[in-house]
């Protein structure tokens, strides 16, 4: 049989509660990492994208020349940092001759590749080089706005795909309630071409409108970029099936004879067993009997001994 490790303090006990398997993600952390030769420019997107998700992302900024994304046997280092830090997507970024200013973005499932999609970055502007009033920057763990404008979104499977991949890699914490007065920002994605997508980073600005109902502006904050698809590739059916799987809801306790109606509400069966008369103990109240028993009432006080007094008198 195999032996069974168990948490020898409370720490250790809260940080794999933390990473147990839940029915419903809260959120997903971000892992940043760099191969061996990166730009200036990758630099500055990896450690933007870090700033953006500071509350769940980890960054590495050591070359890791063992991480392969798209090759066979490439995918064990990611996978080892992905089940070290708890991450379930990450930002891989390399650049070579053949593809410049290179990002590859996953996600895993279980710790292992899920599906991958590789973007070229080019016309990339940092949030410095942006002037606004320094009032509408956007708080850390504030909740974004994500705008996909374009009909290819819905039409080029490429598109599709990377539309997946940044809803995760941008909304941060999943929540049930949100509070108005905290969304602030937004992300407009806009599909230019079937393979050119333009990613911007805006402030929201409300103006009077002379209605109850205030006039909103986007100021642009940075950074924005442009991404070139490359390259993506979509997980298994099997994978895919296993990974999509959702736990069926708490079966209720059934209630005999009980139903439910959307007109009259609860409803109730009440079973009657039938009546055996030939069987039924009927009470004995004729007046025949009480007669007869009244009788013998008076009989047995006629037939009584004297008592003490009598005797004593006589």
């Amino acid at each position: 049989m195999l032996k069974v490790k168990t948490p020898k303090n409370r720490r250790v006990q809260r940080e794999l509660e933390k990473r147990a398997p839940r029915l419903v993600e809260k959120g997903k952390k971000t892992l940043l990492l760099q191969g061996t030769k990166t730009s200036n420019v990758l630099n500055t997107v990896l450690s933007e994208i870090y700033h953006l998700k500071r509350d769940n992302a980890i960054r590495y900024t050591r070359k890791n020349d063992s991480i392969r994304p798209f090759e066979s046997g490439g995918e064990t280092s990611l996978e080892f940092f992905s089940m070290k830090t708890d991450c379930s997507i990450f930002v891989f970024g390399s650049t070579s001759k053949k593809r410049p200013d290179n990002l590859v973005i996953g996600r895993t499932y279980d710790h292992h590749i899920y599906d991958l999609i590789e973007v070229g970055v080019e016309n990339f502007k940092q949030m410095d080089s942006f002037t606004y009033d320094k009032k509408l920057a956007p708080q850390a763990g504030s909740k974004p706005f994500i705008v996909f404008s374009g009909e290819a979104f819905e039409s080029v499977d490429e598109l599709k795909h990377l539309k997946e991949v940044l809803l995760e890699l941008l909304r941060g914490e999943v929540v049930d309630n949100l509070n108005l007065a905290g969304l602030g920002r937004v992300y407009v994605c806009t599909a230019i071409s079937s393979n050119r997508v333009f990613l911007t980073h805006c402030a929201l600005r409300l103006k009077k409108s002379g209605t109850t109902v205030p006039r909103i502006e986007l100021v642009e904050i940075g950074p924005s970029m442009d991404f070139v698809v490359r390259r993506h590739r979509l997980p298994n059916e099997s994978l895919r099936k296993e990974a999509m799987k959702t736990a069926k809801d708490k079966t209720h306790k059934k209630i005999k004879n009980v139903s439910k109606d959307a007109l009259q509400g609860k409803l109730g069966k009440i079973y009657v067993p039938d009546q055996k008369l030939g069987e039924m103990v009927l009470p004995d109240k004729s007046k025949g009997v009480k007669r007869e028993r009244r009788e013998a009432k008076k009989k047995n006080s006629t037939n009584e001994p004297a008592s003490k007094k009598q005797k004593e008198d006589s």
